[in-house]
Order: C-alpha cells, then sequence, then structure tokens
C-alpha cells in the first residue's frame, strides 16, 4: 500500500514538474545554487568568500568561462559572472549559451574587469560580471 501511495505521489509531482516547466526551478537559484554546481572554493585554492564578488559557485564542466553564481553573506544571488580568456577573445570565439540554464534573471547592471589569472583560472582573462543588485548595494553588501 505504501509502494502505490509513493508511486501515486511521484507521478503527480512529476506531472506537477512537466506542467509548471523549468521557471518553477529557476526560483530556487536565487537562494540555492543548481545541485550540479560547486562551491569555488572547494575545488581550486581560494578563499571561501570574495570581497567584491561573493561566495562564488560553478558547474566544474563549463569551466574556464563558467557562468559562476555569486552569492552574498546572506546568501542571496547578487551576481552571475563569466571568465573568459584572452586567447578565446582573440581566437574570436563564440559563446551561444552561457546562462541559458538559468532561467530568467533580472540584470540590474553589468561590469566587465581584466584579470591577470589567478587559481582556476591561471591565464590572462575578462570578468564578465552580470550584476542582479544596484551598485550601492553592491559597494555596501560585498566589502
Amino acid at each position: 500500500m505504501k509502494s502505490i501511495r509513493l508511486s501515486v505521489l511521484s507521478a503527480c509531482v512529476g506531472a506537477t514538474c512537466l506542467l509548471l516547466g523549468p521557471s518553477v526551478f529557476a526560483a530556487d537559484i536565487h537562494t540555492k545554487p543548481p545541485a550540479n554546481f560547486k562551491k569555488v572554493s572547494t575545488l581550486v585554492k581560494l578563499p571561501e568568500y570574495l570581497p567584491g564578488l561573493g561566495v562564488l559557485y560553478v558547474d566544474p564542466s563549463t569551466l574556464p568561462a563558467g557562468p559562476f553564481l555569486g552569492y552574498d553573506k546572506k546568501g542571496n544571488l547578487v551576481n552571475v559572472v563569466y571568465m573568459v580568456p584572452l586567447k578565446d577573445m582573440d581566437a574570436h570565439k563564440n559563446w551561444t549559451d552561457l546562462g541559458a540554464k538559468l532561467g530568467d534573471l533580472k540584470i540590474n547592471h553589468t561590469e566587465l574587469a581584466y584579470n591577470p589569472g589567478h587559481p582556476g583560472v591561471e591565464e590572462p582573462h575578462y570578468h564578465f560580471i552580470e550584476w542582479l543588485i544596484t551598485k550601492k548595494q553592491q559597494d555596501a553588501d560585498l566589502k
């Protein structure tokens, strides 16, 4: 009897997910990274919290470009970062689906920052940072 109930419950949950679509899961990204994303500090020698960016998570299969998801100290998604090596830019490489699986995020502003290299992306690259918060919030919250 229990297995029948579990089967029915599973079928109902599955059907609901299909009907509601991926947008239901996209909302969760604002407070929790997707299951396949790992904390960057567990993958490379970097601190857990990076002043100016937050706590970064990435799907290791998307390295080096990302997307990297940046969370503030309260656990809220505040930015999405792409780390694009200069050699790939010089080679005129295209990236067409970088953030396609993240859902609909409301971008407040974008920054481009050169980086000569760091653990995880040792070669010179640019950080393309899509901010979900205002510049004022960014300056106040990510010290």
